[in-house]
């Protein structure tokens, strides 16, 4: 992608404190984006950090929020938008897995943690910023599915059917959003070298015989992640709405392992 393809645009992260999202803001930031990083993490100061990296780039602020309760998203959205005056982008990529939780054991606290976060979350942040995008009759929003939002994944449980389910609201989105010229299309990652996949890559050994399931031979860093979600954000892909980008390195399991 050029380098300044997304100059003069303002983007709105959740979950860039670390991992995909934090290389997602970083992208679009090295794209030329001014970037609001949001997460419900800050005191380990991950997120300060990442909003001081983007702010060598473009103008930047950083957001404490729970993107699972409306007031914080509105108060979210609305800090963006006095910022930048605008929203261009919105990327959602904060998201929670709870490890082992097959669907007969899983608890209520669980199954709405989980829920809450990732599909909710994920609506209410898509719901305010779009009501600012539709005012400007142009925007585009990216959502993070995953591998295991198309095929089932072994103790993936709730963490499955929040994915799938994001599936589904990014393409009711494109359809309602269309006439104002939003678009909104959703990333599926196969498994990413993230402290969140850390049990399928720390011990070499796990990751070779992970790596060797992808037909390409590799596990997806972040930043393969991040370069999708640029070319999404642009221009060049003002023709693309409604859609699910695969990004696995060719891996297509019939049942995943995550």
């Amino acid at each position: 992608m050029n380098n300044d393809c997304l100059k003069g645009k303002s983007a709105l992260v959740t979950g860039a404190r670390r991992g995909i999202g934090r290389a997602i803001a970083l992208a679009l930031a090295e794209a030329g984006a001014d970037v609001a990083v949001c997460d419900i993490v800050a005191d380990d100061g991950l997120l300060i950090k990442t909003g001081e990296e983007i702010g060598k780039l473009a103008k930047s602020i950083t957001l404490v929020a729970d993107i699972s309760r409306r007031e914080d998203v509105e108060k979210m959205t609305g800090r963006t938008l006095k910022a930048f005056g605008k929203i261009d982008v919105l990327v959602n990529c904060a998201g929670v897995w709870i490890p082992g939780q097959n669907l007969i054991e899983c608890s209520d606290e669980a199954w709405d943690k989980v829920i809450d976060t990732n599909l909710k979350g994920t609506f209410l942040c898509c719901q305010a910023a779009g009501k600012i995008m539709a005012g400007q009759k142009s925007g585009s929003i990216i959502n993070m599915s995953s591998q295991v939002g198309l095929t089932p994944g072994a103790g993936a449980g709730a963490y499955s059917i929040s994915k799938a389910g994001i599936i589904m609201l990014t393409r009711q989105l494109a359809l309602e959003l269309s006439g104002f010229k939003i678009r909104a299309n959703a990333l599926a990652p196969g498994i990413v070298k993230t402290d969140f996949n850390a049990p399928f890559w720390k011990d070499p050994a796990v990751e070779a015989r992970t790596a060797a399931m992808v037909p390409l031979g590799r596990l997806a860093e972040p930043e393969d992640i991040a370069q999708a979600a640029v070319f999404l954000a642009s221009d060049a892909a003002d023709y693309i709405t409604g859609q699910v980008l695969c990004i696995n390195g060719g891996w297509a399991p019939s049942s995943s392992i995550r």
